[in-house]
């Protein structure tokens, strides 16, 4: 038995899951296996909706495992990262005995996915130093081996706060928690960071996974694609476990549009159009009266503090303009998280933020 799946609930390493119709591997013409209709929708002028869907498409399995340089048995692709986030707790957590391990402030579907499951939630505060927030990841790994957590999260780079970790430290992380924990960082907002992606560690860390998604610098957010790269054994477990058909036709026909070489090249050029306006962003607003602290930021974003944090919201809102109000996460209760627009979208920011409103 692989080692990776000694962390996976015991009553789950021989689960089978739901068989469904077009898991079966199959050939034929005319298909009487699904119940299927055998008239196509009036809104579907052929069989793309008609006909259930590849449980996990090859061709977009294909396409995603060339993006991320891995392979395709590597790659759980669902609906979006949220998906695996919630698979990887059901999969590994028995409910009231293995942990999950959280580091506030961080996204928020970490702990709503272990208190659905019944897991206990254990939070390690990032630290919010000199350089930003980082996460403590000797305390980390010490949590998490005293408790006999499951799983750990990491978010880099880091929502909301911006940061990134370094892959030495991850795999040291890894290294200590092999054979005890998972050890899953995600990577939502990858593609604006100058770090390079963990899915690299994956050949020497089998106590790793690495969340990856199309909503953020592709542009697919109502698509719902995201991916979960790890080990191939635990990868078979969360397939047996996903329910059935969980990408939809025509979502995998627009991700596979998205990940074309013409429309890869736009997304490149966009991707550094964020991070020239991040950086002019986080300039400016350091530079308004009022603001009391621009972070860092390796994500799409900037996390700032407000001398008057619910004034700032106050008139972004007035403007049209729609932030993420970030007041009620631990550490941030004067903090906003914005996210990098046009050039245009981010001037009408900083007007709304113009100086005298403020202080």
């Amino acid at each position: 038995m692989d080692a990776v799946m000694e962390l996976v609930r015991e009553d789950l390493r021989g689960f089978a899951g739901y068989g469904s119709a077009r898991s079966e591997k199959l050939q034929g013409e005319v298909w009487l296996n699904a119940n299927e209709s055998a008239w196509p929708n009036a809104g579907d002028d052929g069989d793309g909706c008609r006909r259930y869907p590849e449980p996990q498409p090859p061709a977009l399995a294909e396409a995603l495992a060339r993006l991320y340089g891995c392979k395709p048995e590597q790659l759980l692709i669902g609906r979006g990262s949220d998906e695996a986030i919630d698979l990887l707790v059901r999969a590994l957590c028995t409910p009231g005995r293995d942990a999950v391990v959280v580091t506030p402030p961080v996204f928020g579907m970490y702990a709503v996915s272990a208190r659905l499951q019944g897991a206990p939630l254990l939070e390690v505060p990032q630290i919010d130093g000199v350089d930003g927030f980082a996460p403590d990841l000797s305390a980390l790994a010490e949590t998490a081996l005293a408790a006999g957590a499951r799983l750990v999260f990491l978010c880099s780079p880091g929502n909301p706060t911006g940061n990134a970790i370094a892959l030495d430290d991850i795999a040291a992380l890894a290294r200590k928690l092999r054979g005890r924990a998972l050890l899953v960082v995600d990577e939502a907002y990858g593609e604006f960071s100058s770090q390079p992606s963990a899915i690299e560690l994956l050949g020497e860390h089998d106590n790793l996974g690495v969340l990856r998604t199309l909503s953020k610098a592709h542009a697919l957010a109502g698509a719902r694609i995201g991916v979960l790269a790890s080990h191939p054994a635990l990868i078979a477990v969360l397939r047996r476990c996903q329910a059935p058909y969980p990408v939809p036709a025509p979502c995998a026909e627009i991700a596979l549009a998205a990940l074309a070489p013409d429309a890869l090249a736009r997304t490149a050029t966009q991707v550094a159009q964020v991070r020239s306006e991040r950086e002019r962003m986080r300039t400016a607003l350091a530079d308004v009266p009022g603001v009391v602290r621009v972070y860092r930021s390796e994500g799409n974003y900037l996390l700032v503090r407000f001398a008057d944090a619910p004034r700032a919201f106050a008139n972004l809102l007035a403007a049209g303009i729609v932030v993420r109000d970030q007041r009620a996460a631990p550490q941030l209760g004067d903090a906003l998280r914005i996210t990098i627009g046009t050039a245009e979208q981010n001037d009408s920011v900083l007007r709304a933020l113009s100086p005298g409103t403020l202080a």
